[in-house]
């Protein structure tokens, strides 16, 4: 029993020590949203896609907390892909040239002015991008 109650001393002091960088918590407005947005921010340019990164898994957490938070406050408007699109962009105070990892500045113009449809490959990445169902760009 003591050596529980040692580990689960370790515990609490490792996770104030997280808690003091990182305020790790699930999301309740926006304020905090944000915060947790710039978070993962940081984390993606550390991180990137290597999984064996140690702070993959925390990267993997907030981007958990995002994606509830998106899904019960993020309305997604019953329009047109390219609305949807757009929509997108001014929520999260997005531009055009802010998409450019995954098309081209034409293509995203393109798009918006309704004279190119939205790919399936490109719609797996936007809502990826989003983390949003892909349905919403087909």
């Amino acid at each position: 029993m003591n050596t529980n109650r040692g580990r689960l001393s370790e515990l609490a002091n490792a996770w104030n020590a997280v808690q003091s960088i990182t305020q790790l918590r699930p999301i309740r407005d926006n304020v905090e949203f944000e915060r947790i947005h710039a978070l993962a921010d940081k984390l993606a340019d550390e991180v990137g896609d290597d999984e064996s990164h140690p702070l993959f898994s925390m990267f993997e957490l907030v981007l958990q907390l995002i994606g509830d938070w998106e899904s019960k406050n993020v309305v997604i408007p019953d329009v047109e892909p390219r609305d949807v699109l757009r929509h997108l962009l001014e929520t999260n105070n997005l531009k055009q040239k802010d998409l450019g990892e995954i098309a081209s500045h034409t293509l995203i113009s393109d798009i918006l002015a309704g004279r190119r449809e939205i790919s399936k490959r490109l719609a797996k990445a936007l809502a990826e991008r989003f983390n949003v169902d892909v349905a919403a760009f087909v």
